[in-house]
């Protein structure tokens, strides 16, 4: 499923129009970056928890040439899904 095919079932479940169920996910979005880029982690009940992570300095190989590359630290995000959300899967 795709963003698309996202808001289409939200609109239909939520017997809303498709423009504000577009509005409600693309909010939804933007408030978990924003929330990430500052460094808190957004949990939602049930559903599972984003937050973010660090990657530490490495050195990699450019596969290509084989030549040793550096590779710099970086801010990561992870999530972590919920006890409900596994239980639903399984």
């Amino acid at each position: 499923m795709n963003k698309t095919e996202l808001i289409e079932r939200i609109a239909q479940d939520a017997d809303i129009s498709k423009a504000a169920a577009e509005k409600a996910v693309n909010a939804t979005i933007d408030t978990i970056k924003k929330t990430l880029k500052k460094g808190d982690s957004v949990a939602l009940i049930g559903f599972g928890t984003f937050s973010v992570g660090k990657r530490a300095a490495r050195t990699g190989r450019n596969p290509r040439t084989g030549e040793e590359i550096k590779i710099k630290a970086a801010k990561v995000p992870k999530f972590t899904a919920g006890k409900a959300l596994k239980e639903a899967l399984n």
